[in-house]
């Protein structure tokens, strides 16, 4: 038989649930209102560099915080055409830049900025040729070092990818891509409508040249219909939580918050590697050029989640055994798309392995006493 709950116990439960309907009632107000939505993507830092909307970031390094730069070389992170990289460096305490910086790293990243008519007409090739070199020509002028480490997010890592098949002897230590699309037969939706429906890109740019931003969103939305749903539902039940709520507001921002994809590169990527699958078939090229992902030879690990419903876990899976590289490593999560960067999934495993293997690959520098000869 039940037991029955005391009338004190009952007396403290309608208490809780008074306290958070009301709780729910002011942090729904707020949402709406749009206040008090926490800052995001605050780690200081300095730009370095810049070509057209291109910027190259500069975090700064705090010895009396973390430590200051205890590894080398560089730490070059090269971000995704389409959405906005402040989901690397998300919140204060929740933030992929602030535990590599943490861990002693040197860290720069590639922000292509907001694209607008002036880059409608730039190719993959621009990317992988010009702009990547050239950031990475910049950290090598400013470190002083000879190598770098390169990190690739998401479509970023697939222009790293082409970059360390196109240029073989570029001064590349290591090569890190997470989350990153390969067999594009996978991408849902927004893949099927240009391989399996043949729609043109022309016909989806915007007057600027351009793939709209809601374009992206909606292919991604229809990978998982019922998500909008589902998410409220989550938000209902813990709206009375604050920290939760600060947390909804920054993944759910983001989420939504994408850039114009140049209308050229949309072009690139449709031909090549989604109706060709170029990266699966070993069809790839850049500036005219045969490009072969078995020629990367880089030490190379790649990060992939399993509920991952932007780029799903079929769209990654084949990576490991197309890079050429002796030493090469893999580590899929039981994690979601955001979860691999951000959140308790991220701080516990994602994040930590990243640095242990990059850090294996990596120098010890001198600590600023013990140049002086302290």
């Amino acid at each position: 038989m039940a037991q029955v709950p005391s009338p004190q116990t009952l007396l403290e439960r309608v208490r809780r649930d008074v306290e958070r309907n009301a709780l729910r009632a002011r942090n729904g107000i707020k949402l709406v209102a749009g206040v008090d939505r926490p800052g995001v993507g605050l780690t200081p830092r300095d730009v370095v560099w810049q070509r057209g909307r291109t910027q190259l970031w500069h975090y700064r390094n705090d010895p009396g915080k973390n430590g200051g730069v205890r590894y080398g070389p560089p730490l070059l992170i090269v971000f995704s055409l389409i959405s906005r990289s402040y989901i690397l460096d998300l919140t204060p305490g929740n933030s992929f830049v602030e535990q590599l910086l943490d861990a002693g790293f040197d860290v720069y990243l590639l922000d292509w900025g907001e694209p607008d008519e002036r880059d409608a007409e730039n190719r993959l090739e621009d990317y992988v040729d010009d702009y990547i070199p050239a950031g990475v020509e910049r950290v090598l002028e400013l470190s002083g070092a000879d190598e770098v480490n390169l990190f690739g997010y998401c479509f970023g890592g697939d222009l790293t990818l082409l970059y360390a098949a196109h240029h073989p002897d570029a001064p590349l230590r290591s090569l890190t891509v997470l989350a990153t699309p390969v067999d594009f037969r996978h991408m849902g939706p927004l893949a099927d409508i240009f391989s399996v429906g043949r729609m043109e890109v022309d016909s989806v740019l915007d007057r600027d040249g351009n793939v709209p931003p809601s374009i992206v969103v909606q292919g991604f939305r229809a990978l998982t219909p019922t998500a909008e749903v589902t998410r409220y539902v989550s938000l209902w039940e813990r709206l009375w939580n604050d920290e939760y709520v600060a947390s909804y507001q920054a993944m759910t921002g983001w989420s939504d918050d994408h850039v114009p994809f140049p209308g050229a590169a949309a072009r690139d990527t449709v031909r090549m590697l989604v109706r060709e699958n170029g990266m699966v078939n070993d069809r790839l090229t850049v500036g005219g050029d045969p490009v072969h992902l078995a020629d990367i030879a880089v030490p190379f690990l790649t990060v992939r989640g399993t509920r991952d419903h932007i780029v799903p876990e079929a769209a990654t899976a084949p990576l490991i055994d197309l890079v050429g590289s002796a030493d090469k490593h893999e580590l899929c999560l039981d994690a979601g798309h955001m979860g691999l960067v951000v959140g308790r999934t991220a701080a516990r495993t994602t994040v930590p392995t990243i640095i242990d293997f990059i850090r294996r690959r990596s120098d010890e520098l001198a600590s600023p006493a013990e140049e002086r000869g302290a």
